[in-house]
């Protein structure tokens, strides 16, 4: 068995034109660049701002949020050169294949199984807890016995967005881009509204210390397992706020930032991928970064960092209510709620594409590749994705999501930027229309960042992660490793080769 047997550029682009398997060209560079705002955009310039203040950096989040869109804008500029190379759906699998071989393609597929179904049950549990919010006190108010796994039986909200982004998904790309549009466009409202009226209530004192003294970590922290993996192997004394505060907050908000990889994966649908995905992921990327550092200096410049709850669900909504606006806080909570839905239904994407492309290299049941004849999308992993989101998201509580989907997405950014040199070395021929400057110091610097983030993440978090890749090393040679494209394809060979 060959496990790393890898699969040729030429290969992976020429099966993009099979009968069955052939997925509608309908998305441009406005589109890709929409779909990166969209699902970059949502959990956390709405929640993570206030949690990461108030427990991690104070107003230094701005600095986490930074260093956090560097190392994704470090790892972007590696997927935009893949991307515009291999035009093919699958993102950092399919080039894992290319690269890496086989058995690696395949961890990386699994890991962004990871990544993108549990991203979508995360944010789908964040939609039910604004819709909650929103709907309280109405004829509409969710019974707590339906609204939380956490305290009651079932997140019921969570199950049908889930559901009915499944069912748009099926529906056609176009369909998913012009929603993700009209969302986008009320999501950057909400944004700009909280920047031009919040940036009026703004108590400049409330930045004072910056980056807070760091302080023993409180009573009750936890060991190993609650702790960041750093701290516990390098025997460093557990502490809150400082400048580890602001790492460690930026290993956090990482998950605001997942999903521009989402525009790699659509790029077998995009009309001009050479041109369009690397002008989308960058170009998203630039825009939400701005974004998020301007909502955190407002949060933090409103509220003191000492009397944010890091609990609160709501920071953005709260902020405005210890001014008096509490009129915002409803307008906060309203767009929140419209705007997770395109981030669930874009990360549900990015998992389906993945999905779509490892079925139709045998990895998995090649029954999961069949694309709809009217839709043309790949509704067979859609359904069985949807469905998996919606129990997910049903039945686990967000905080145990959040962790695992940032762990799984540092890993894929490093093996991306590996990929992007090894393919520069093996196959220096393949046209690009996008090239890296430096690509070694670029790849070696995300390489190097992202590993230290996924060092900040606690013992749990790795553990659990860990659990995640045995099982799909347990999957791949039980299954895989045999009636993968490839092995086939080996098998026929030799049989040709012993007949004559």
């Amino acid at each position: 068995m060959n496990v790393f047997r890898t699969k040729s550029v030429e290969q992976s682009i020429a099966e993009t034109d099979e009968p069955g398997h052939q997925l509608k060209k309908n998305l441009g560079a406005l589109d890709l660049t929409v779909f990166g705002v969209g699902v970059i955009i949502g959990a956390g310039i709405f929640v993570l701002t206030g949690t990461v203040a108030a427990s991690n950096a104070g107003p230094a989040v701005a600095l986490s949020f930074a260093i956090a869109g560097v190392a994704c804008a470090l790892a972007a500029l590696c997927y935009a050169e893949f991307a515009s190379t291999v035009p093919v759906a699958g993102s950092a699998y399919t080039f894992s294949y290319a690269t890496f071989g086989e058995l690696v393609a395949w961890i990386i597929g699994w890991d962004l199984i990871l990544e993108f179904t549990i991203g979508s049950a995360a944010l789908a549990t964040g939609f039910s807890g604004y819709f909650q919010d929103v709907v309280a006190d109405t004829p509409f108010e969710v019974p707590a016995q339906l609204g939380s796994a956490a305290d009651g039986t079932v997140d019921l909200p969570a199950i049908i967005i889930s559901l009915l982004v499944m069912g748009i998904l099926i529906a056609g790309i176009k369909l998913s881009s012009r929603v993700n549009q009209v969302v986008v466009a009320i999501k950057l409202l909400v944004v700009a509204v909280v920047i031009v009226v919040g940036i009026t209530q703004i108590t400049p004192s409330n930045y004072t210390p910056f980056i807070p003294p760091a302080e023993p970590t409180p009573e009750g922290a936890g060991g190993f397992m609650q702790l960041p993996l750093i701290t516990s192997l390098l025997g460093i004394e557990p502490a809150v706020y400082g400048l580890g505060g602001v790492i460690a907050g930026a290993a956090v908000v990482f998950f605001a930032f997942i999903g521009f990889d989402i525009v790699a994966t659509t790029a077998e649908e995009a009309r001009n991928p050479q041109r369009d995905v690397p002008r989308g992921i960058l170009g998203s990327l630039a825009i939400v970064t701005v974004l998020y550092m301007a909502v955190s200096l407002i949060v933090t410049g409103m509220q003191s960092y000492t009397q944010i709850d890091p609990n609160d669900a709501a920071p953005l909504a709260t902020a405005f209510d210890s001014v008096g606006l509490e009129g915002m806080g409803r307008v906060i909570s309203v767009g929140a709620c419209i705007g997770l839905i395109v981030v669930v239904m874009i990360l549900m994407l990015g998992q389906t594409r993945v999905g779509f492309a490892m079925a139709r290299d045998h990895l998995l049941p090649p029954v999961l590749a069949k694309v709809h004849p009217t839709f043309g999308t790949p509704y067979v992993i859609t359904a069985v994705t949807g469905t998996a989101v919606a129990l997910i998201g049903g039945l686990v509580d967000l905080e145990t999501l959040v962790n695992l989907v940032n762990i799984g997405t540092l890993f894929a950014f490093v093996l991306v930027s590996i990929g992007v040199v090894i393919l520069r070395r093996t196959r220096p021929d393949l046209p690009r229309s996008f090239t890296v400057r430096a690509v070694p110091v670029v790849a070696g610097a995300a390489v190097l960042l992202c590993l230290y983030l996924m060092l900040n993440l606690t013992g749990e978090t790795w553990v659990r992660f860990l659990v995640w890749m045995a099982i799909g090393l347990v999957v791949y040679f039980a299954y895989g490793v045999r009636r993968s494209r490839l092995a086939t394809g080996e098998r026929a060979a030799e049989q040709a080769t012993a007949d004559r």
